[in-house]
């Protein structure tokens, strides 16, 4: 049986127009980084209570200035949580995790960072360097929630995968030793 709160999130998730529509254009958000742009499609059939979140938090402007700051060479690029000075940007609460939607952490997928909790994702998010389908949900094992795909930008996803790193503010590891930077986060408007 599903929380009450988790159907009334999911009764309050709007979804866009047309979404039902095969025709309908999936949203598609854009990160202008200092090391290039990647553009992302979201899947808000698979994981709307994910795609929702994250369409909330590039509206408001949250990812705008924000680093990434853990990057793992043959894994993934993490990021959505930490200014250039490693503080951390406040966050609304966590969501419902959806890893057990039939979306799997391939190559260019994008997925919601989360602790040990498996019920504890907000604003963060990492972009898969590789496939990772360990990282799946399984029926019985949470996994990390995959809502989207890149689309575009996979020089600059390598590009970001590539950077030196180190120890860095808070973190002994994997820590860009040049921060990466996204620019700007914005919402491609359909044609």
């Amino acid at each position: 049986m599903r929380p009450i709160l988790s159907a009334i999130a999911l009764a309050l998730v709007a979804a866009p127009a047309g979404a039902d529509d095969p025709g309908s254009k999936a949203p598609k958000v854009e990160l202008v980084t200092t090391h290039g742009s990647m553009v992302l499609e979201l899947d808000p059939v698979k994981a709307p209570v994910t795609t929702e979140n994250f369409l909330r938090y590039v509206r408001d402007g949250h990812y705008d200035g924000i680093i990434f700051h853990r990057v793992i060479p043959g894994f993934m690029i993490q990021g959505g949580g930490y200014e250039a000075d490693y503080s951390e940007r406040p966050t609304r609460e966590p969501i419902e995790n959806e890893s057990q939607n039939g979306l799997s952490n391939e190559r260019g997928t994008i997925a919601m960072a989360r602790t040990s909790n498996p019920n504890s994702a907000s604003a963060q998010f990492f972009i898969n360097l590789v496939d990772n389908e360990r990282l799946d949900g399984a029926p019985g094992r949470w996994g990390y929630a995959v809502f989207g795909r890149l689309t575009e930008g996979f020089d600059t996803l390598d590009k970001i995968g590539g950077v030196a790193t180190g120890r860095g503010g808070p973190f002994p590891t994997d820590v860009p030793q040049a921060p990466v930077i996204i620019e700007k986060a914005h919402v491609i408007e359909a044609d």
